[in-house]
């Protein structure tokens, strides 16, 4: 089983960045294609950002490709996505998910994109 815990979320002007951070406790991190997905007020979850066990294999969301790139550290059990020219669009609470083994979901970290 996978524990997952965001961080790095936080308030920033349109045009800025975040990086926000997955990490993982529990046995197996590597087996797991690790995901981002975000749910803003009123909408459904939706997919952003995910990369395949080795780090080797990534795809993302048409709304963030070219702004967001997602990558992990098997050694330290973490995923992080870097968040460039963000827009107010943005604003979601955002979650890390592992698909594998079993499926897990972290608690969501909320980003705030300001106009």
């Amino acid at each position: 089983q996978v524990q997952l815990v965001e961080s790095g979320g936080g308030l920033v002007q349109a045009g800025g960045s975040l990086r926000l951070s997955c990490a993982a406790s529990g046995r197996h991190f590597s087996s797991y294609a690790m995901n981002w997905f975000r749910q803003a007020p009123g909408k459904e979850r939706e997919f952003v950002a995910t990369i395949n066990w080795s780090g080797t294999s990534t795809d993302y969301a048409d709304s963030v490709k070219g702004r967001f790139a997602i990558s992990r550290d098997n050694a330290a059990n973490t995923v992080s996505l870097q968040m460039n020219s963000l827009k107010p669009d943005d604003t979601a609470v955002y979650y890390c998910n592992a698909a594998g083994p079993l499926v897990a979901w972290g608690q969501g970290t909320q980003v705030t994109v300001s106009s």
